[in-house]
Order: C-alpha cells, then sequence, then structure tokens
C-alpha cells in the first residue's frame, strides 16, 4: 500500500508539472474538460504502468496550478517552461527530503484530444544517493466526465478516490517538511 502512495504521488506530482504554468515563462494550456485517462511508466522500475482517470474542467486545472505554484516556489530553485515547435520543454531543479532534483520533461500533443509527457531525471543526495529516472505520462481524453464524478476527483490504481481540492489540506503539511532549496 505505501508503495502504491509513492507511486501515486510521484504521478500526480508530474500531473502537477504540467499545471506550474504561473511561475514559468510559457503556460501551458488548459486540458480540455471531462475524463482523462493517464497511463504512467517508470522505464527500470519494478513498479508496475500505473493507470488513472482525471475529471477535470477550466476551473480545476487553472485552480490546480495557483494551488501547486507556491509549493513549486518554495522547493525548486528552477522552473522553465518553454514552447517548441512540438509542444513544450519543461527544465526545473527542486528539492526534497534532502535530495537535489534535476528535471528534464517534453510534453507532446494537444489539450484536446491527447498528448504524452516524457520525464527524465537525476537525483543527488538522500538514502538513495545519485540516481537517474525516466518517466512517461500518456494522456488521452474519453469523454465526458462519469454521472458520480466531479471536477478533481482522481481515481487511482486499486480504486483509492480522491479529489485534487483535498490537495490543499496536505499542502499546508508538505512545505513544512521539505527543506527549502537555496535562492
Amino acid at each position: 500500500m505505501r508503495r502504491l502512495l509513492l507511486v501515486s504521488c510521484s504521478a500526480v506530482g508530474l500531473l502537477a508539472l504540467l499545471q506550474v504554468g504561473g511561475a514559468a515563462a510559457v503556460e501551458l494550456p488548459v486540458r480540455k474538460a471531462g475524463l482523462w485517462e493517464m497511463k504512467v511508466l517508470r522505464a527500470g522500475s519494478p513498479s508496475p504502468e500505473m493507470t488513472m482517470q482525471q475529471c477535470t474542467d477550466e476551473t480545476t486545472d487553472k485552480d490546480m496550478s495557483t494551488a501547486m505554484a507556491p509549493m513549486a516556489k518554495d522547493i525548486c530553485s528552477k522552473q522553465d517552461i518553454q514552447k517548441t515547435a512540438t509542444g513544450y520543454v519543461s527544465d526545473s531543479v527542486c528539492g526534497v527530503a534532502g535530495m537535489t532534483i534535476k528535471s528534464h520533461a517534453e510534453i507532446i500533443g494537444d489539450f484536446n484530444s491527447a498528448y504524452t509527457v516524457k520525464s527524465t531525471s537525476h537525483s543527488e543526495g538522500g538514502p538513495s544517493g545519485a540516481r537517474d529516472s525516466t518517466t512517461s505520462i500518456e494522456a488521452k481524453w474519453l469523454g465526458a466526465c462519469k454521472a458520480d464524478q466531479k471536477p478533481g476527483d482522481i481515481v487511482m490504481p486499486g480504486g483509492i478516490k480522491m479529489n485534487v481540492k483535498d490537495m490543499e489540506k496536505l499542502k499546508a503539511l508538505i512545505p513544512k517538511q521539505l527543506p527549502q532549496m537555496p535562492k
């Protein structure tokens, strides 16, 4: 269960990457309202592919950006998103739990039907020492949200359900536990 929670948090963190446009040079478009399916795969990881679904609308995507930007400012010394001919490129340097994580992500596709995020990162420090990882998210729009869903609802593997608006409660705890990056 703990491993699932860590993988889920990692996936939600990658999703947050898509929303942190407020602190970057370029803002990413808002995703089309409705139900999105996201498949998360970590290359070389013993963790299996993880598929989750999120019901969203324009307000929820914008709210995620607003909620995540202050946290990202606290833990990241660099955040840069640039528009490219095929999509977007993001580079960041963040500090989490005694580790420094340098990430590079390429976002290709559109935010109306499907997009892919390919991310590579290099971590230093912490109990694992230096480590490289490659993660990809394949997202596709499935249609309207289900009748019992509201914007912000996420269904993760194992049927774990949460709403991104509930993350606001967790946000108050997280920065207190994480060391801040030097400015």
